[in-house]
């Protein structure tokens, strides 16, 4: 019998899921793991809606604040960051929550990932900057000619998982689909998958007012300020690209700001898809804090 629990909350970006986790924890008496793969950077701030520091007093957080944007990161950092943190919480605690919407980063800590193979910094370098030059239809041609298997199977209008296919053939000569194994470790804790979902009207909503709150805030200040950044891989993500091309004269203002609305929406749905595949999430409202709690305690 497994005699330590991670509740692990999930769920598209906008849903409530850093309000929930926080009830959870206070209740529970214990510390939060967030598995936010931007949420880390200290020097992003108002742009990845990390909480409040209000929010960070009333329960201990990890992995918020505890990289720098020149630390380059991946899951499997995330992973062995994770799982050390959960021993800490553990000699102390029975129980820890995890939160965030990162599913590859919340994939490597329940079950572990395949081993990759290295690549220099000048085929991964070459590769970003071509795609910087040429775009997404660049990428999606590159694996066509060298990766025909990733090339049937794969995410083609996902810029980074192309990449990382092109690097892994380009300095192997190997598929990526050859290192992904789907090996799965089990742990040696019990966890347990919250998944978090609202009508598609509300999260839309939310979403949409999240944005003007941040630009009332300041958002184009901080991406201002990160302009000389602006080519490192924490920096490419939503409502940064969208505020550099503003800047760079490409775009206007409102065309930003709406652009950080449509992909916003359109990364929240690619997150529901990705933790809907997890047949082990149970799904619940960001209001149901006593029915998680419930089953928290039917299950231990």
């Amino acid at each position: 019998m497994k005699s330590k629990t991670i509740i692990i909350i999930a769920g598209p970006t906008a849903v409530g899921k850093t309000s929930l986790a926080i009830e959870l924890a206070r209740h529970l008496n214990t510390s939060i793991i967030s598995a936010d793969s931007r949420q880390c950077y200290r020097e992003l701030n108002i742009g990845v809606a990390k909480p409040s520091s209000d929010q960070l007093q009333q329960v201990k957080h990890y992995f918020i604040n505890s990289h720098s944007i020149h630390h380059e990161l991946n899951a499997v950092g995330f992973e062995n960051y994770a799982l050390n943190t959960a021993s800490e919480i553990f000699s102390l605690k029975d129980v820890a929550v995890m939160v965030g919407g990162t599913g590859l980063y919340i994939k490597a800590f329940c079950e572990g990932l395949d081993e990759m193979p290295p690549v220099t910094a000048s085929i991964r370098n070459e590769i970003m900057a071509n795609y910087q030059l040429f775009g997404i239809v660049w990428l999606q041609e590159q694996i066509q000619m060298h990766d025909h298997e990733y090339f049937s199977t794969g995410e083609l209008m996902n810029p980074q998982r192309l990449m990382r296919a092109l690097e892994i053939k380009l300095a192997t000569g190997t598929s990526i689909r050859e290192f992904q194994q789907n090996k799965k470790i089990t742990r040696d804790f019990n966890i347990i998958k919250i998944g978090l979902h609202l009508s598609k009207e509300q999260l839309h909503q939310h979403i949409h007012f999240r944005v003007d709150e941040m630009m009332k805030q300041g958002l184009a200040n901080e991406v201002e300020s990160l302009l000389p950044y602006k080519t490192l891989p924490a920096l490419r993500t939503v409502a940064y690209t969208e505020l550099f091309a503003y800047f760079e004269g490409k775009i206007s203002l409102e065309e930003a700001t709406g652009l950080i609305k449509k992909n916003t929406r359109n990364y929240a749905k690619r997150q529901m898809t990705w933790f809907r595949k997890d047949q082990s999430f149970k799904w619940y409202t960001p209001l149901d804090t006593e029915k998680i709690l419930d089953l928290y305690q039917n299950t231990v």
